[in-house]
């Protein structure tokens, strides 16, 4: 027969490990959250600290480890793509968006001649008319012509981002077109799915602000990716993505000016042509 002595203290072991329980699980949904806004904040224009708040930059790793044991940084892997195009970005800025000109009962595509190989996309001018629009006016300008794709995110989502002529993450065209599409129903879950081809913006979930920032970043989906749908999707990708999956192979290194983390392979978009099909 069991103690009262011996209760009391069965009792308290099960509600300490009960406390014990919930704190743990406090614990992960706090590292959940914090990893979602930090993998959210890897598509924001000029953010660059989403490699470091997903615990990508060696957090676990002892500060004061004597430096003889220190392991070697591994190399580089072998970049899989060609030597861009001779040529430079133009850099040009617009005051204003360009007047709206697409046909919204036509599809666009858009093809990316890259030095990894080619891109084609689908673009949806009906449900995103704006954003079309504005990559048909800066592909005839040349705008993404040599430009560098400047972030490649493999971890929690996987994208692959491009469109700033200074490879910073924190350039555009001068101008902001609004978000569109964002109840489209390929988002369902919030997934964006692997294909998609959105655009990167301003906006704060937090504190919901910057709606309506997109102006030339845009980010491919080479695998399903969860995200919350404050990103237009316009596009989808037709061709190339065994090129995206040899990019993402070749992983990426983060840069500590920038926190950016660029692609190790030399992603360079040569030449960047619309047309309407």
């Amino acid at each position: 027969m069991v103690s009262s002595d011996q209760r009391r203290r069965q009792l308290a072991r099960e509600k300490y490990e009960r406390q014990q329980e919930r704190r743990a699980a406090r614990r992960r949904k706090e590292r959940v959250r914090n990893i979602a806004i930090g993998l959210a904040a890897a598509l924001v224009l000029g953010a660059g600290a989403a490699y470091a708040a997903s615990g990508g930059l060696n957090g676990d790793e002892k500060k004061d480890a004597p430096q003889d044991q220190a392991k070697p940084s591994p190399s580089k892997p072998a970049d899989p793509c060609d030597k861009p195009a001779p040529g430079k970005p133009e850099r040009q800025t617009w005051k204003d968006e360009p007047d709206l000109a697409v046909d919204e009962s036509a599809t666009y595509k858009m093809k990316l001649q890259t030095s990894c190989g080619d891109v084609d996309i689908d673009m949806d001018a009906s449900k995103a008319p704006h954003t079309v629009n504005s990559f048909r006016f800066l592909a005839g300008e040349k705008f993404f012509d040599h430009t560098k794709c400047h972030r490649l995110v493999d971890q929690g989502i996987h994208v692959l981002q491009c469109g700033d002529p200074t490879g910073t993450g924190k350039s555009g065209p001068g101008y902001t077109i609004p978000d569109e599409n964002l109840k489209d129903s390929r988002l369902k879950g919030g997934t964006y799915p692997a294909g998609t081809v959105a655009m990167a913006n301003k906006y704060n979930a937090q504190e919901k602000k910057g709606r309506d920032s997109g102006g030339s970043q845009f980010f491919l989906v080479f695998k399903d990716s969860s995200l919350p749908p404050d990103y237009t999707p316009f596009g989808k990708i037709t061709g190339g993505m065994d090129v995206l999956k040899k990019i993402a192979k070749a992983g990426s290194t983060p840069d500590p000016q920038t926190q950016n983390t660029p692609p190790n392979a030399t992603v360079v978009i040569d030449r960047a042509t619309v047309g309407k099909s």
